[in-house]
């Protein structure tokens, strides 16, 4: 799979060569600040698979929790782009970044203790209270 995608304002552009390791929609409480209160639509790569071929992204990890994600966006416009999670070797690519995010599917629902009243869970996919096992 070859994608595309970047930031709001276009000043950092990544591209991925692989496929997704996992798809789907986490609402975990962390996510829903990351987001502003929505559950974050994610795709997860293999590390090799994301490049930045414009620009470079800030990162900023919590430095009270351990194993805290290191979270990377556009200094410019601030979009959230991707999440290095440390205990996952993987890239968590944010779908809505995508230039074409219609090639996105859920197959999964994560961390579905912290879902809002507001949240809606797509039908027929599964759904864990928090990581699967």
């Amino acid at each position: 799979m070859k994608l595309e995608g970047g930031c709001y304002c276009g000043k950092l552009r990544y591209a991925v060569d692989g496929e997704p390791m996992m798809m789907g929609q986490c609402h975990c409480r962390e996510c829903q600040y990351i987001t502003g209160g929505s559950p974050n639509v994610f795709m997860a790569f293999p590390i090799p698979a994301v490049t930045y071929t414009r620009g470079t992204p800030k990162t900023f990890m919590r430095e009270d929790l351990d194993g805290a994600a290191t979270r990377e966006f556009c200094a410019d416009c601030g979009t959230h782009t991707t999440t290095r999670p440390q205990m996952l070797p993987a890239v968590i690519l944010k779908v809505g970044t995508l230039d074409d995010p219609s090639v996105f599917t859920p197959g999964m629902v994560i961390q579905a203790a912290d879902k809002q009243a507001f949240h809606r869970i797509p039908e027929g996919i599964p759904v864990f209270e928090r990581f699967p096992g």
